[in-house]
């Protein structure tokens, strides 16, 4: 078993931080693999989870967990490996299961490149309602520990779906009823929209947005009407604008 502070196979994540594991442990103890600890970290309930759920612990050394994760993380002294793949659900799983109604959202990344947007995007669409989020496989930034990290734990909260190509998830979204949304610079009013469906909003790449065939595929494109001194702003800032402005219409989102 490789030790942390060596270098292990391509494939493994870390997930750093107390609370982030306690999420983790609470919402989806199968992805956790084992965890590292430092000598100090005495947290009684934590140990405790760790051994109801069964979880291999080891006991760091000195300044171990710097080197694992780096210096510029706060990881509290807490340091699990992760299966990432076990947070996640097929795309065919959910597209068959789903019974969506106009209550329903779900957000889709089109090429998101910075984990830390990738995060706040979860995090978004867990505080607003949102059903899932669909992640591509490719050209995408996938799901690591720092996502989990930006996430504030939700990604453990609400529902990760890998996509393999995202055009044809999105027809076969409106197969399911749903309108498809595009956030663009160029598009309808946000606030004159009417989300009176099932509604899935396509998140593009942080520098060229929405691929031009992806677009089409949108059945309305969207606009965030703002001061003309800023041009743009961050996709996972957009996300969260667009993802309230439908949590007001759809209020009992916010309690079920």
């Amino acid at each position: 078993m490789p030790r942390p502070g060596k270098k292990g196979p391509p494939d493994k994540v870390y997930m750093y931080g107390k609370n982030a594991l306690i999420e983790a442990l609470e919402n989806a103890p199968q992805v956790i693999k084992r965890v590292h600890l430092s000598p100090e970290m005495e947290d009684a309930r934590l140990r405790a989870a760790l051994k109801a759920a069964d979880i291999p612990v080891q006991i760091m050394e000195a300044h171990e967990a710097d080197r694992t994760v780096g210096e510029d993380k706060t990881h509290q002294g807490v340091i699990a490996v992760i299966d990432t793949g076990r947070l996640m659900t097929p795309f065919e799983t959910f597209i068959k299961n789903i019974e969506p109604t106009k209550e329903t959202a779900i957000a889709v990344l089109g090429e998101v490149q910075d984990p830390h947007n990738v995060g706040a995007i979860i995090r978004s669409a867990a505080a607003f309602g949102f059903s899932a989020v669909l992640i591509p496989e490719h050209n995408q930034a996938q799901v690591t520990g720092t996502v989990v990290k930006t996430s504030a734990g939700m990604a453990f909260r609400i529902p990760l779906i890998t996509i393999g190509n995202v055009n044809d998830a999105l027809r076969k979204l409106k197969e399911k009823g749903f309108w498809i949304y595009g956030l663009a610079m160029e598009g309808k009013v946000l606030k004159s929209e009417t989300f009176d469906a099932p509604s899935a909003f396509v998140l593009g790449n942080e520098g060229e947005g929405i691929r031009a065939k992806t677009l089409e595929a949108c059945d309305i494109t969207l606009s965030i009407p703002m001061h003309p001194r800023c041009e743009s702003l961050n996709v996972a800032v957009s996300a969260g604008v667009v993802f309230n402005a439908w949590s007001e219409q759809h209020p009992h989102s916010l309690s079920v």
